[in-house]
């Protein structure tokens, strides 16, 4: 059930998210996160989040209406005029259309190793602070079957408003470890309550649950990509473009593997990168 209510100002209490926007850290604490643009926010709409309201032009009211209906929850639905949310970001908008989901509580990795097909395909990211790569990299992970994203206590959060529309809402398709969470524990066997797991030591449970750790490190003489085998269970790990992946996490990891390229290029953006490792990682498990 969904209620409309048509509004000339921004300042109700219930809109604060949406004046909020550029302070995605906060939404972060608050629990909730902000979807942008028309193809997101059904995404969010068509997905198990539990949705807190919407914000649109009342031209596109219709056309929502569909999605609208099947929500479970009592949903706010706003409608504004489009010069009215452009303020929101301080430039014009082709669509208007914003929603604001809450984030889910955090996957159990566990759950995750049990009830996912073999063999397993994990990704996880080292000190990837920039929300703009990490949606590109879990719109990648999306579109190659990617089983779960461990996200590393020293990257960003794939919720942040930025990473959620890089990733054009398919983080809402990825299960999502985040070790840095507050309160978040893992039901290891060699650590049965664990709380703010780090990722030195899940990479370390991985190894001795049977799953190879496999870092994508451009400056390496250890193995070019054609050459290390993804047949297995295994979990890629990235780090940033500008630092890599951290000495501690690199030590973590069975192998580096690296994407052979020109010597006068130091690396590829992690979006990209990741595309390639992901696309060799299908190739040969089609093959086989």
């Amino acid at each position: 059930m969904f209620h409309v209510h048509k509004i000339t100002s921004l300042d109700l209490p219930e809109l604060a998210p949406y004046r909020t926007m550029r302070r995605p850290l906060e939404h972060e604490r608050q629990g909730i996160f902000v979807a942008e643009g028309e193809k997101v926010v059904r995404r969010l709409l068509g997905s198990r989040f539990e949705v807190v309201s919407v914000l649109l032009p009342e031209k596109h009211l219709d056309n929502f209406r569909p999605q609208l209906e099947t929500r479970p929850e009592k949903l706010n639905v706003y409608l504004a005029d489009k010069k009215l949310l452009e303020q929101l970001i301080g430039f014009s908008m082709y669509q208007g259309v914003l929603a604001v989901g809450k984030i889910p509580p955090p996957a159990s990795l566990d759950d995750i190793l049990s009830k996912s097909p073999k063999p397993l395909l994990l990704v996880a990211v080292d000190a990837l602070t920039s929300a703009e790569n990490l949606g590109a990299l879990v719109r990648n992970c999306a579109a190659f079957g990617v089983q779960a994203l461990i996200v590393g206590e020293t990257s960003s959060s794939p919720f942040l408003r930025r990473a959620v529309r890089n990733s054009m809402g398919t983080i809402l398709q990825l299960p999502v470890v985040e070790l840095a969470k507050l309160g978040q524990r893992h039901q290891f066997t060699a650590k049965p309550h664990t709380t703010d797991l780090k990722l030195v030591e899940c990479l370390k449970e991985l190894r001795a649950r049977g799953i190879r750790c496999i870092a994508a490190h451009p400056h390496t003489d250890e193995k070019f990509l054609s050459q290390a085998d993804f047949s297995g269970d295994c979990c890629l790990v990235f780090g940033s473009e500008g630092e890599g992946i951290s000495a501690s996490v690199l030590e973590a990891c069975d192998e580096t593997v690296a994407i052979p390229m020109r010597p006068t290029v130091d690396s590829l953006n992690v979006g990209a990168a990741a595309a390639i490792f992901l696309y060799e990682v299908n190739r040969q498990r089609k093959k086989a």
